[in-house]
């Protein structure tokens, strides 16, 4: 079967040139998106009752732009003026970058890991004697708490958000040729949203190991992954689907 409507659990990419811009001008296909889950903030009271004071450490660990805006939302919330000296441990360029909406980059330590969290371990053991925080949602990949372990560090992880199913009940009869997902969450939302869900003709898209894992529990069939060395992101990955589907 043609493709011709995409749904994408996750929000619209803010830059207008984006991948997706070219596939939908490329291939001609409807591409929606539509985030699955969504981050809601915990209280101060609530990293209070976690044992955690944000003075007692001098180094910050930061995975996602999340963690970023948490942190600093937390710190103001407890009216904690964050100093000077604190060191930032981010995960990837895109994390270090973000960063710049709450310190003058040029005038903090700043240090940055490649793209995957394990890249970080050589920074942790060189700065072994920092005392970090780690702020994170409710669901950490396994891999971070591994990897700090691995590093032999004092680390502490504080929940500063949690990960919530968004409610998608207005798209109970709105059918889609494929659904793109890329962690567990989306897939459990799929199914707490829609319990009765039957994939039938939708090819289900997905993205990431533990993604992979979380829909064929589910007994979903997937029709697309990524990545892979053919198609190292997503969109190259529908891109190569509708190519084969759409010409026969």
């Amino acid at each position: 079967m043609k493709v011709k409507t995409i749904l994408v659990s996750q929000p619209e990419p803010k830059m207008e040139n984006s991948p997706y811009s070219r596939l939908i001008e490329k291939e001609k296909v409807k591409v929606d998106f539509r985030p699955f889950i969504h981050v809601e903030g915990v209280d101060a009271k609530t990293v209070r009752q976690q044992k955690i004071d944000i003075s007692k450490y001098s180094a910050i660990i930061l995975t996602s732009r999340n963690s970023v805006d948490h942190f600093f939302r937390i710190a103001e919330e407890m009216r904690f003026k964050v100093p000077d000296t604190m060191k930032y441990f981010c995960q990837s360029e895109a994390v270090a970058y973000y960063l710049q909406k709450y310190v003058v980059y040029r005038k903090r330590k700043i240090y940055v890991g490649k793209r995957n969290f394990v890249d970080l371990l050589p920074l942790f053991k060189k700065y072994k004697d920092e005392v970090y925080l780690l702020p994170s949602s409710d669901v950490l990949k396994p891999q971070v708490p591994e990897t700090l372990e691995q590093a032999g560090i004092n680390w502490t992880r504080g929940i500063f958000y949690r990960t919530v199913i968004s409610d998608l009940s207005d798209l109970r009869n709105v059918y889609y040729d494929i659904l793109v997902f890329f962690s567990p969450s989306g897939i459990e939302s799929l199914l707490k949203n829609f319990p009765d869900f039957e994939q039938n003709n939708t090819r289900i898209a997905v993205f990431g190991n533990s993604t992979i894992n979380a829909a064929t529990e589910a007994g979903l069939r997937i029709d697309i992954k990524a990545p892979t060395p053919e198609t190292p992101s997503m969109t190259m990955a529908l891109q190569k689907y509708i190519n084969d589907v759409n010409k026969k």
